[in-house]
């Protein structure tokens, strides 16, 4: 696990290209249903008119001209060899599969582009865009992220999420078969205890996720939650919350993410998420302290 007491996603990289591996992220210009009024109006309470998408620059750019813009500035600013393209601008499936296979292979012309990561939602695939997808597993090390926030139904219905658990199930298993690797998106924050937090962690790592990305619950400008009168977690509240979760998982399972960023100039609150290595520091020590690491509470069967 490298120095840290988790798999990090960044040090895997390293470990499976011999290099370090910066993700690209990119902007398709894709919808979501729970935003067009598919599904339903609003979209998640959580979600901006970015999509949760913080990159500086536009969509305004072709794909390909934003792959090449982001190696160009990673490899300045980072020293960086080889990238990942990543599409997380709302839901990167939902368009027919042929305009999918055009926006994919853009992403992928860049000659120091090794994989492709793209972010969704589980009721925007289907087995035409798996088989897609899983057609670049061979030569690209391929994810698919999906949002899912929480295994209970109940909070997915408060944060209008637009589909329940089993949908993400479905999804999840005909991924799988599809040997296609599955990052899962869960918040923290969304009004549920601690067991019910752990709940999700225990049900992951029953299904034996490859990823994970952790997000705390935040409100930004223009969102449904900036109008609403909420308590938010604390930051050692979160750390410790981060850490449980963590020992309850496999210890192949990568983690993606742990702090945010990038929201800085949108963010309401909790202002102390604009501080991510000060979050990430203190959960590394969270872990010394405790003497404890990813897996510890895993269950292995």
């Amino acid at each position: 696990m490298d120095s840290k007491r988790y798999n990090q996603f960044s040090a895997h990289l390293k470990e499976k290209f011999g290099v370090k591996v910066y993700k690209i992220t990119l902007d398709a210009n894709f919808s979501c249903p729970n935003r067009d009024g598919t599904i339903s109006t609003g979209g998640c309470i959580f979600c901006d008119d970015g999509g949760s998408f913080s990159q500086a620059h536009s969509n305004l750019l072709s794909i390909e001209e934003q792959v090449n813009v982001g190696a160009k500035t990673l490899k300045e600013r980072f020293k960086a060899e080889k990238f990942m393209s990543y599409f997380q601008a709302f839901s990167n499936t939902y368009k027919p599969v042929n305009e999918l296979e055009k926006i994919y292979n853009s992403a992928l012309k860049h000659p120091d582009i090794v994989g492709i990561s793209i972010g969704t939602r589980p009721d925007c695939i289907d087995d035409d865009k798996l088989k897609l997808i899983s057609s670049y597993k061979d030569d690209y090390y391929t994810w698919v992220e999906y949002g899912l926030q929480s295994i209970h139904n109940k909070t997915l219905q408060k944060i209008n999420r637009g589909h329940d658990y089993d949908c993400f199930l479905r999804a999840y298993e005909k991924t799988k078969e599809a040997g296609i690797n599955v990052c899962v998106h869960v918040i923290f924050g969304l009004w549920e205890s601690h067991d019910e937090i752990m709940q999700t962690a225990q049900e992951l790592a029953r299904l034996g996720v490859d990823g994970v990305k952790i997000h705390m619950l935040c409100a930004l400008e223009g969102t449904k939650l900036s109008e609403m009168d909420i308590d938010f977690m604390s930051e050692d509240e979160y750390v410790k919350c981060v850490c449980d979760f963590l020992e309850y998982l496999p210890p192949h399972t990568t983690i993606h993410r742990l702090a945010g960023n990038g929201f800085s100039k949108t963010l309401i609150a909790p202002k102390w998420l604009n501080k991510k290595f000060d979050c990430l520091n203190k959960i590394d020590r969270e872990f010394i302290n405790r003497n404890s690491h990813q897996s510890s509470r895993f269950i292995y069967k």
